[in-house]
């Protein structure tokens, strides 16, 4: 299968996504799926699609994704198969806490089997989180995601994964290594550290851990997991600040971007 290049940028648009969230959603879990070619420098099977619906109404709708086939995972010692479920999982909790950071992403039955399929941003790749950070933009996006990490256990947030939207919002990608019952976050955004978190997000939070983790995130974690996300919700709650990395460096990802 042919690498791609990054497909369908447009950077005249100010349009992330083609449709709404909601639209996203019913299009990856209804529509046809049409591989497109496989993702450049992926440990595991990342395959470029474009999925294709057509309406009631004769009107076709089509968005690209990321597709992510259980079959095309690395075997690993410390997480148990079926990592595309995690992807998942970060959109669900994203989505129970309020939070529009993490782009659609579902459960897709495609050519190579189940797997995850993820929205794909028409983003501006020139930018990453140390870039944002420095330029000061989205900072209110990177919070919201640096608070998804540590409450959903992210081993893995590279600079890289943080991408700016056409729509001035930034999205996080690449959640296979997250929610583990074990704490292993490692990621590059500690430029928070000792600062209060904003009045508003500790208000999702709060409602969050209120209602309980939500079926649709209890069904694609085990209970230990489950516990822990819910555990690390409720310290983040009682201490009101972004955590300090008190390990020397030991939880930072590598490469960094």
């Amino acid at each position: 299968m042919a690498e791609s290049s990054i497909p369908n940028v447009d950077p005249e648009s100010t349009e992330a996504f083609s449709l709404d969230f909601a639209e996203l959603l019913d299009l990856f879990e209804h529509g046809e799926m049409q591989i497109e070619g496989r993702m450049a420098n992926s440990s595991n099977a990342t395959l470029l699609v474009n999925v294709t619906a057509t309406g009631d109404d004769g009107t076709e709708r089509s968005h690209q994704g990321i597709y992510k086939p259980g079959q095309g995972e690395r075997p690993l010692w410390d997480f148990p198969p079926d990592l595309y479920k995690r992807e998942v999982a970060m959109y669900r909790l994203s989505d129970a806490l309020g939070w529009t950071v993490i782009p659609p992403t579902t459960l897709a039955d495609g050519p190579y089997g189940e797997g995850s399929i993820q929205a794909f941003v028409n983003a501006d790749f020139s930018e990453h989180y140390f870039t944002l950070f420095e330029e000061g933009v989205g900072l209110d996006d990177l919070k919201q995601l640096c608070l998804l990490d540590l409450i959903g256990n992210n081993t893995d947030r590279k600079s890289g994964h943080c991408l700016l939207g056409r729509d001035g919002r930034v999205y996080g990608i690449d959640h296979g290594l997250a929610f583990h019952a074990q704490w292993k976050l490692r990621t590059v955004m500690w430029d928070f550290v000792t600062e209060p978190i904003p009045a508003s997000m500790l208000e999702c939070i709060d409602r969050f851990v209120e209602a309980g983790a939500p079926e649709g995130l209890a069904e694609l974690l085990d209970p230990f997991e489950i516990d822990a996300v819910m555990t690390r919700a409720k310290a983040l709650l009682n201490a009101g600040e972004f955590p300090i990395d008190d390990t020397d460096g030991h939880r930072w990802p590598w490469p960094l971007v």
